[in-house]
């Protein structure tokens, strides 16, 4: 096995040493828990350990999530200091199913807990540590009959953020209130319309963002009344190839496996042309042309393109113009929904009242047809 980045090996020897100190004065591992997701046949949780000061046997009533809403106005930068326990057993029980395992490197725990025997729906899975310290995680245990998933950015596309741009996005995530985050008109409206028009219908929210925000992102999708759904997020700095994690790479790995592990669902898939979003989507719309449904990119402002990517306008090849796949823009929530809406009524015209496709909610229509929706 190659020998790791110097970059994760100086990050393990600081967390190593300030993790000894904090050891010695008294802390202790505590479990913070990350809403998952399943098949019938296998779960994916999500978890992570840290060391606290707080003794986990003198915890009130509130679980965890409960207690991390409390403090809604903090500032970002917050979340980020965090001593996380590597190495760490945990214990992941869910239906019949109980399996253990270890923290990462980052203290994170992402763990498939096969043989759950639970029906389609929301449950709960217990994640413990040996000391006592355990944590109530929420897992959606997708419906075998779902025919289309939702998978939605979070960054310029739910809420502004205006990344990538490092100054901006530092100073929108580590300086500034959550309180006074931006939301993207119309975007829960739009979701919130799929989800009541399919309650069996899957949603994601995929970002690449750090784990440290998603206490405060759950709490902006669920000020702003968005659908609950799992959120994957990655774990910001070194790895053991290199300094920084690719967000790109990211995103890319985990719809892959959202195709295989769900193969029966054609996804909606909605992001934004600030950043890579068109080329990670189209791309697997040319991969997996049966796993896609459509493609739907919120167009950023002229001022929005400068602030995320330094480009006024987005080029051809960042729209995804090859994609197999229906690529519908518009600048907000409300103009998507409609494109949506008009590219479904097309289907069906074309298919016929005596031949329905109930598994497909929108047809590959050429972008020419898109752009001319989009005129209407």
């Amino acid at each position: 096995m190659a020998r790791p980045h110097i970059a994760a090996r100086l990050e393990d020897s600081v967390r190593a040493r300030v993790g000894s100190s904090l050891v010695k004065r008294g802390w202790q591992q505590r479990l913070f828990g990350y809403t998952g997701y399943a098949s019938t046949e296998r779960a994916r949780v999500f978890a992570r350990v840290v060391l606290s000061r707080h003794d986990p046997h003198e915890r009130t009533a509130l679980t965890h999530a409960q207690d991390s809403l409390l403090d809604i106005a903090q500032r970002g930068w917050r979340v980020f200091l965090t001593a996380p326990e590597v190495g760490a057993e945990v214990v992941v029980r869910m239906g019949r199913a109980t399996v253990t395992t270890t923290s990462d490197r980052g203290g994170y725990v992402d763990v498939e807990v096969p043989g759950h025997g639970l029906a389609p729906g929301w449950h709960d899975a217990s994640v413990s540590l040996p000391n006592g310290d355990s944590v109530t995680v929420s897992v959606h245990v997708v419906d075998p009959e779902a025919e289309v998933g939702l998978v939605s950015d979070i960054d310029d596309t739910v809420m502004i953020t205006h990344l990538p741009r490092i100054l901006i996005a530092g100073w929108n995530t580590f300086v500034r209130s959550e309180m006074v985050r931006e939301r993207v008109p119309g975007m829960g409206s739009m979701y919130r319309a799929l989800v009541a028009e399919d309650p069996r219908m899957p949603l994601f929210y995929l970002s690449t963002g750090a784990w440290n925000t998603a206490p405060a992102l759950t709490r902006f999708l669920r000020r702003h009344d968005y659908p609950v759904g799992p959120m994957l997020l990655t774990d910001w700095g070194p790895t053991n190839t290199g300094w920084f994690r690719s967000g790109q790479e990211h995103k890319e790995r985990e719809l892959r496996r959202l195709v295989a592990e769900f193969p029966h669902i054609r996804w909606i898939l909605v992001g934004d042309d600030g950043q890579h979003d068109p080329v990670i989507y189209g791309t697997l719309a040319a991969e997996h042309p049966d796993a896609v449904e459509a493609i739907c990119i919120r167009e950023l402002t002229p001022a929005e393109q400068v602030l995320s990517s330094g480009l006024p306008v987005a080029t051809d090849e960042l729209l995804g113009k090859r994609a197999k796949a229906p690529m519908l823009k518009a600048p907000n929530g409300y103009g998507l929904h409609q494109l949506l809406v008009a590219a479904r009524q097309r289907r069906r015209e074309v298919d016929g009242p005596a031949t329905p496709d109930p598994g497909s909610g929108l047809a590959a229509v050429p972008d020419a047809e898109v752009e001319e929706g989009e005129d209407a």
